[in-house]
């Protein structure tokens, strides 16, 4: 095993039980990994938090590191195990004396993830109970958080990337940059601890592994977003599905936002890469819904499009923004210039977004698009980070968001739950209440939220369901104004429903910063 850190925190303490754990050569207990997330949900810093996580990272045998890595991220290495919350709602007895390891609770939820067909249901059941059976209440009550992705003690993927980089006593910005290439966090965590830097030197983009997308954050006019970026070009902002195309020879493999492999649905899509002079490349884009005058769908379309499996009838054209990799080289480094001159030599300019200067925004508007996305003309892609590189700008301010809560509705809209709760990510790993909407939405759109809401609900106090902040809705408004009565201080004005992004994870939602950045001047 790899020695604790000299500069864990007083917390970071040796239990009797990995003592036990060490005499019997069951490797780590999960009750450590436990301990270790209830010590970092108690500390505020963030270098505290980092410390406390280096400590049980460097505790794990080499079997255990990319499990309890996700673990402590409160994401296990199993993207999806089948598991509701209805299921978790009554535990068996909890055990006396903690005896899991690390490793079995990694073998146990492999089987649960592999469960399917007829006598599923029963088998997983079965397979769940026996686990909760073996775990103390502590355990108990983190499995639970990790199988239904609510650990909330304010360490994401990055801050554990951090303590990786503490544990394996290797350079931060190689455990950054090996995440951003790989996008696997327990991957990551094997080299840098198991072989240090020169592992993670090792790490490149590979033509058919996806990497998290470069994000774009928000300013209210054109001025504003030039600020932040310097000199820039101006694209037109399409409302469609983000997409990642990898190509290698005739091998052609499309990803989802959420590095989901969608290859399958968008066969029009591999159609217009295999059709490119190019023999290896990675573009990123949208496949967004046209009419024939080139003018867009309501998103509606293409998200019901992209989501289809079958049976489709509506076409979608791929527009691509970003040249990532090109024939065995990597562009990623490159000035976003260069990238958009290799890109324009690539791809025609039908399947390309259009690019120019600040009168492309009227232009976009004209055609019916969203706004436009102001990039840094110097900037390199940076995978999965939101930065000042990218800046959109979109005449209707709009925010992602996350449904925290919701209340039963009245009068016709009795039997549905209407007015949203609706909460910005904070700077702890938790989420800001900015207040609450019930405006936009449909009678369609009320009936999906009433059963999409209960399925993650939590518990309920009087009228108002709490879920589990996982779902998010963009959200229109027309400004942001000073307000005591919710925690961040502010509230949107005239907030309304613009639709659901179930192509964006809580964890990309927008920030309170962003939202604070919105107030007049």
């Amino acid at each position: 095993m790899r020695p604790i850190p000299d500069e864990a925190p007083v917390t970071s303490t040796v239990r009797p039980s990995s003592i036990w754990a060490s005499l019997l050569n069951v490797g780590v207990l999960f009750a450590e990994l436990a301990a270790a997330t209830e010590d970092v949900r108690a500390l505020s810093g963030r270098k505290d938090k980092v410390a406390r996580l280096a400590a049980a990272l460097a505790s794990l045998d080499e079997g255990e590191r990319a499990a309890g890595a996700g673990y402590l991220a409160g994401a296990p290495r199993q993207r999806v195990l089948g598991v509701g919350w209805a299921s978790l709602k009554e535990l068996p007895p909890p055990a006396s004396v903690a005896s899991l390891s690390v490793a079995e609770v990694d073998t146990a939820f492999d089987a649960l993830a592999e469960l399917s067909g007829p006598g599923s249901q029963g088998a997983r059941r079965a397979a769940l109970t026996a686990l909760l059976a073996r775990a103390t209440e502590s355990e108990q009550s983190y499995l639970r958080a990790l199988i239904i992705g609510d650990l909330r003690q304010g360490a994401l993927a990055a801050v554990v990337g951090d303590a990786i980089a503490r544990a394996a006593e290797v350079p931060v910005a190689l455990v950054r940059r090996a995440l951003m290439l790989r996008g696997d966090l327990g991957a990551v965590a094997e080299a840098a601890l198991g072989v240090g830097a020169e592992a993670l030197q090792a790490f490149r983009l590979e033509v058919g592994r996806p990497i998290a997308p470069m994000l774009a954050s928000t300013a209210p006019d054109l001025d504003a977003a030039l600020e932040k970026t310097g000199a820039a070009a101006v694209e037109w902002k399409l409302d469609g599905a983000r997409i990642q195309v990898h190509r290698s020879g005739d091998d052609v493999g499309i990803f989802s936002r959420t590095l989901d492999d969608v290859t399958a649905r968008l066969p029009e899509v591999v159609a217009a890469a295999r059709a490119l002079p190019g023999d290896a490349f990675v573009l990123d884009g949208e496949a967004i819904a046209l009419r024939d005058d080139g003018t867009p769908y309501p998103f509606q379309v293409t998200g019901s499009r992209f989501a289809s499996r079958s049976g489709h009838t509506v076409v979608l054209t791929p527009m691509f923004f970003d040249l990532l990799h090109l024939d065995g080289v990597d562009l990623l480094d490159r000035p976003g210039s260069e990238r958009a001159a290799a890109l324009s030599a690539l791809v025609p300019s039908e399947w390309r977004v259009p690019r120019g200067g600040p009168e492309m925004l009227e232009a976009a508007l004209a055609q019916g698009h969203e706004g436009v996305v102001v990039k840094g003309l110097d900037a390199p892609y940076e995978a999965g980070r939101r930065g000042a590189a990218w800046v959109k700008v979109k005449p209707i301010h709009t925010l992602d968001l996350v449904v925290l809560g919701v209340e039963w509705g009245s009068g016709r809209r009795r039997g549905w739950l209407s007015n949203l709760h609706l909460g910005a990510r904070g700077p702890d790993g938790g989420f800001v209440m900015l207040g609450k909407t019930f405006k936009g939405l449909t009678d369609a759109l009320l009936e999906w939220q009433t059963q999409k809401l209960l399925s993650l609900e939590t518990h309920r106090s009087g009228h108002v369901v709490f879920v589990r902040p996982e779902l998010v809705v963009e959200i229109a408004f027309d400004g942001v104004q000073t307000s005591p009565r919710y925690p961040g201080g502010v509230a949107l004005r005239f907030a309304r429903v613009v639709r659901y992004r179930d192509d964006k994870p809580a964890a990309e939602a927008d920030t309170i910063e962003t939202v604070l950045g919105l107030r007049p001047r």
